[in-house]
């Protein structure tokens, strides 16, 4: 029996910060130019042959004095993406709205600080401990991002860690509604940071996953991802609103560890929920974000489901040529994105590939267009079948 549609959620702010640039307007600019923002990969002290999408300066960033003890790269990125676009400012006038236990945190990734722990292992002491200075067991911890948030945001309501691999900062909307609608918070900021780390590069290419070009989505000749780091927030409140959360679908097939159901079972219950939950047939979708990894199983599996479900005029497009594959913050890089598609009319395209598999449907485009949009899907399919929709729409004086 398919979910009961939702009460709307408003959008109140939003903000990415990746390989495009920090924030929205560097966003919007390089997916209407068709610019990617991937680069040959220069990260670690031996960088794998492949292309990156790497956040410039993050070396350079220095935590706030009271904040400074959560120093750590995936910090460092959130910090960064936290000031873009007035994030602060709504979060502190939602504050002082509803107070600051009647705010939820949700955010999603899937390796957290992990990097810190990783250069910690290489300087272990004597003794085979870590150096003083790296004996921080909340920094060297899943849940760090969500603890620094919070911390630097002021917040004081339920805070989550969302890891299901490349699907965690999409199911963070799914989660915040259910907070929402239960009464147990007026509010509920959401998002999601991953950065690049040994364990990422080195562990997805032992899977062969990894192109040594820039990844190619849905094109006929594609050979793996590039992978990538960002950091996005999302502000979601009760009612409505110029844009807003419609509906979510979550499923989890748990076909394989790493590979999708061939048919893409998990994905279209994800689909079906969503759709449901916004009381929307998959003909009033204008603008879909797929997920779109570049890699041979996935677009397959992905392009088929969207082909078979949605008319051929539908425009449809992978992003992650403009940003590589973020992990953890896929799906809030994404959701913006949509958001974006929503707010300024502007489908993207798919950026790098040249030739379109012909298996996987007509709804793909390589071109941006201008157009309106009325509502958006963002899909968000993670490793072990964990597979995550998200419908966004207009609403009034949108």
């Amino acid at each position: 029996m398919p979910p009961s549609r939702i009460p709307p959620l408003q959008i109140s702010a939003f903000t990415a910060t990746s390989a495009a640039g920090v924030g929205k307007e560097t966003l919007f600019s390089a997916l209407e130019q068709s610019k990617s923002g991937l680069r040959a990969n220069d990260f670690g002290a031996t960088p794998l042959p492949t292309w990156i999408g790497r956040v410039d300066g993050l070396e350079d960033i220095s935590l706030p004095e009271d904040l400074a003890g959560w120093d750590c790269r995936n910090n460092r990125l959130a910090w960064l993406g936290l000031q873009a676009d007035g994030f602060i400012e709504a979060v502190a006038t939602a504050r002082k709205r509803y107070g600051p236990a009647r705010i939820a945190l949700i955010l999603g990734t899937s390796t957290s600080s992990i990097g810190e722990t990783e250069l910690a292992y290489t300087q272990l002491d004597a003794d085979g401990r870590f150096p003083a200075e790296q004996r921080r067991p909340r920094v060297h911890t899943p849940h760090s991002l969500a603890m620094f948030v919070q911390e630097a945001l002021g917040l004081e309501g339920p805070a989550e860690t969302i890891s299901t691999a490349c699907s965690s900062s999409a199911k963070v909307f799914a989660s915040a509604e259910r907070l929402i609608r239960l009464g147990l918070v007026d509010a509920a900021v959401v998002g999601g940071v991953d950065t690049l780390c040994g364990s990422v590069l080195f562990g997805f290419n032992s899977l062969e996953l990894v192109s040594p070009e820039p990844c190619r989505p849905f094109d006929a000749e594609r050979n793996g991802i590039s992978l990538g780091e960002a950091a996005g927030f999302a502000l979601l409140e009760r009612g409505p609103g110029r844009l807003q959360l419609l509906g979510y679908g979550e499923a989890s097939d748990a076909h394989h560890m790493s590979t999708p159901h061939p048919e893409g079972l998990g994905a279209e219950r994800a689909l079906d929920d969503a759709l449901a939950r916004a009381g929307l047939a998959a003909e009033a979708i204008d603008y879909i974000n797929m997920h779109g990894t570049a890699s041979a199983k996935n677009d397959e599996v992905e392009g088929a489901l969207v082909a078979r479900r949605f008319p051929p005029g539908t425009h449809a497009s992978s992003t992650k040529g403009f940003t590589g594959h973020t992990l953890g913050a896929a799906g809030i890089v994404e959701a913006v994105i949509s958001l974006l598609a929503i707010e300024r009319g502007l489908m993207p395209g798919t950026v790098n590939t040249t030739v379109p598999d012909p298996g996987c449907g007509p709804q793909i485009r390589l071109q941006p267009a201008h157009g309106e949009v009325r509502y958006a899907l963002s899909n968000s399919f993670g490793f072990g079948g964990n597979n995550c929709a998200l419908v966004f729409g207009r609403g009034a004086g949108a």
